[in-house]
């Protein structure tokens, strides 16, 4: 078993220094208006990092161990916040758009990458056991190769 650590410092209000170790830079957090002043990314923003940064590197692992080169891929990741039914705000759905850097036809064994790599995704089947996240993958030219919840 391997671990992840973060160290969270309180700077002001809600606004935090996070600490990801000694050689990694230090990340500023702080809530949007009104409980804070959006100096960085809020928690929700993070979580959708997190799971963009993960799917996008399993997607790019899977093509590369065929000798693929899918570069740049570009990732966008929304998350629906809104109230649940005891009026508490959530995430309630994620949905992520992979965009490869080349058109599909440049890229062989495209179909049995894009049939496993989310199953390597460790950040999105871990959020998915509560949140539904749907991925989207298009290529270079804007053809949707993968839709899926």
């Amino acid at each position: 078993m391997t671990t992840a650590t973060v160290s969270l410092r309180q700077q002001a209000d809600y606004r935090f220094e996070i600490h990801f170790g000694d050689a990694i830079p230090t990340l500023i957090a702080d809530e949007p208006a009104p409980l804070g002043k959006g100096e960085g990314p809020s928690p929700a923003q993070l979580l959708c990092a997190s799971v963009g940064n993960c799917l996008s590197d399993s997607l790019l692992f899977a093509l590369r161990k065929f000798k693929q080169a899918p570069e740049p891929l570009r990732c966008e990741v929304t998350a629906d916040v809104a109230r649940n039914p005891e009026g508490r705000l959530r995430i309630l759905g994620m949905h992520t758009t992979i965009t490869l850097g080349v058109a599909a036809g440049q890229l062989e064994h495209l179909d049995r990458a894009l049939t496993q790599f989310e199953e390597f995704c460790t950040v999105t089947q871990s959020v998915r056991q509560s949140v539904p996240v749907r991925v989207t993958v298009i290529d270079a030219d804007g053809l949707t190769l993968r839709d899926q919840t």
